[in-house]
């Protein structure tokens, strides 16, 4: 089996990425059974395990990275992809090989015929058979640490087999109502799964709803909570273009810190990350100031408020539900100067488009709605709907390369384009932007 054919038998089972998740049956058993079969190799490194609505991969790859830093050979499992699926299992900021990743998915595939043939628990899942690869991959790599994020929701979520020494619950917010349910508190709920018994809690600032039920599940499980914003708090100095500083006053000491990604929400993902590190230590780990500070200095996560040209500035973002978009506006206008805005915006059809649209309408001067090659991209009909009712005049594109090269020819030097609304549009405008240089 060579890369190819591995990513399509991968890819050839249910896929709650690129389906309607009502078509998936979420149930456990099926990668534990699966996982039991190859040796249990998700038991054989220190797992941190993530969840959250907002900024789970940011503070996964934050965490990834001052682990590196200070010398421990780490794993980092992330989903979905921009441009390879190979980006999603990476071991020291290096993705998995495409030769590795065709072994193991051979070395999976008779056991995922088993578990398929015998369980009776329905079929095994495109995303259980990543994560399968995953733990497979980083218990060969003999990983110290596995930073682990979960894919949607956490108490169901096939990488909820860990023990973790740390679980984390990022910001919580609206997104995939029709799984998790349709309020913070369900949704919090179904985030807080990840928690177990003899791990540590950290958990970013959160709306009251839903740090009710992180604070409920922490004292049914016996486990430590760490807010971050009250136990652990930081202070910006100084911002721009290439990156922010701030002060951090940790659990046990304080910090003088810089990361090169952009937007006042990824100091709050920085101070999570550090909170993490920190409790790290108290179980054990060897980690320094110094560690800390040159794993968030060298952090690196494409495609969230990513500069890829300068005059005209044009800035890519996977903002994707209205939480996230009210986010990416605030930081456009505070992080640069510009006389007008082209933005360039699609979206997933499971998404909350008027929602993000009450956010971006205010913020374009001109708009230019599109759609990705993703099976779940949604029809620009739609979305042209949503803007004509805040009276924006929007064009369309039918592609992502096409709508760039509207936007670049009638932006000015002096002028800023973002794409938005998707990870799909992300990818696929750093995809064209890159073969257009």
């Amino acid at each position: 089996m060579d890369f190819q054919a591995a990513v399509d038998y991968i890819l050839s089972f249910a896929d709650y990425e690129r389906m309607p998740r009502s078509a998936v049956v979420f149930d456990l058993r099926r990668i534990e059974l699966l996982l039991d079969r190859m040796g249990n190799p998700q038991y054989a490194a220190r797992p941190v395990h993530i969840a959250g609505t907002k900024g789970k991969g940011s503070t996964a790859a934050m965490i990834a990275s001052i682990l590196t830093r200070s010398g421990y050979r780490t794993g980092l499992y992330t989903s979905p992809h921009l441009l390879s699926i190979r980006e999603r299992i990476q071991v020291d900021g290096q993705c998995i090989p495409e030769g590795v990743f065709a072994r193991l998915a051979a070395a999976i595939k008779p056991e995922a015929r088993a578990v398929n043939a015998s369980s009776g628990l329905g079929q095994l899942t495109t995303f259980e058979l990543l994560t399968a690869l995953a733990f497979l991959h980083f218990r060969e790599q003999a990983v110290d640490y596995q930073v682990v994020e979960t894919g949607l929701g956490g108490r169901l979520d096939a990488t909820n087999v860990v023990r973790p020494e740390a679980c984390v619950i990022t910001s919580v917010s609206y997104d995939h109502m029709d799984v998790l349910g349709d309020t913070l508190a369900l949704i919090a709920k179904e985030k807080a799964g990840i928690i177990k018994t003899g791990s540590v809690a950290v958990t970013s600032p959160q709306a009251p709803e839903a740090m009710e039920v992180i604070e409920a599940v922490c004292r049914e499980k016996g486990v430590r909570l760490v807010k971050v914003g009250r136990e652990v708090t930081w202070q910006r100095k100084v911002h721009g273009p290439d990156g922010q500083s701030f002060e951090l006053k940790g659990l046990s000491k304080d910090y003088d810190l810089s990361i090169p990604l952009l937007g006042e929400h990824q100091l709050e993902n920085a101070a999570t990350a550090v909170a993490v590190a920190e409790v790290l230590v108290e179980r054990g780990a060897r980690i320094t100031g110094e560690g800390i500070a040159a794993g968030l200095a060298q952090v690196q996560w494409p495609g969230r408020m990513q500069v890829l040209h300068r005059k005209p500035w044009f800035i890519v973002d996977g903002a994707h539900n209205s939480d996230s978009a009210r986010k990416l506006v605030a930081a456009l206008r505070e992080y640069f100067v510009y006389d007008k805005a082209v933005l360039i915006f699609g979206a997933s059809s499971d998404k909350n488009v008027a929602g993000m649209v009450d956010e971006l309408a205010p913020f374009a001067d001109t708009v230019i709605v599109t759609h990705s090659h993703h099976p779940r991209a949604l029809a620009t009909e739609r979305i042209t709907s949503e803007f004509a009712r805040k009276g924006v005049v929007r064009e369309v594109a039918e592609s992502v390369p096409a709508a760039i090269e509207r936007a670049l020819s009638i932006a000015g030097p002096g002028d800023l384009i973002c794409a938005t609304g998707s990870l799909f549009i992300v990818a696929e405008a750093m995809e064209y932007m890159r073969q257009r240089r």
